[in-house]
């Protein structure tokens, strides 16, 4: 869901350009982005995520479920690449595979 949010909230930022310098363009720029479908959908799905947590915590221990967590960039970084066309570079995807044992470590001991 927190996966959902982001590349929602990415792609229709970059539907809306840039937020202007000035005050009162800034304010209506920032009204459209929350009055957007797409946007108010990502809020939604933070949510529910929030709500899919706690009801995780009741079955789950925390040192278990939280690592999971730490898999939410890797698949932003795949989706973005993906679906937004952004770039990447070789020590990000390091890095991620790294988070990526790091999780599978903490499952296994």
């Amino acid at each position: 869901m927190t996966v959902y949010g982001q590349l929602i909230l990415k792609w229709r930022i970059l539907k809306y350009g840039a937020l202007p310098v000035d005050f009162k363009p800034k304010l209506v720029f920032l009204l459209k982005l929350f009055l957007d479908p797409y946007i108010l959908s990502g809020f939604v799905a933070a949510f529910l995520a929030s709500i899919l947590w706690m009801a995780a915590m009741t079955k789950l221990e925390l040192s278990k479920a939280y690592p999971v967590m730490s898999l939410a960039p890797a698949l932003v970084f795949f989706l973005s690449i993906l679906m937004l066309n952004e770039s990447y570079s070789h020590g990000k995807l390091i890095g991620l595979i790294l988070i990526g044992i790091g999780v599978i470590v903490t499952f296994k001991f």
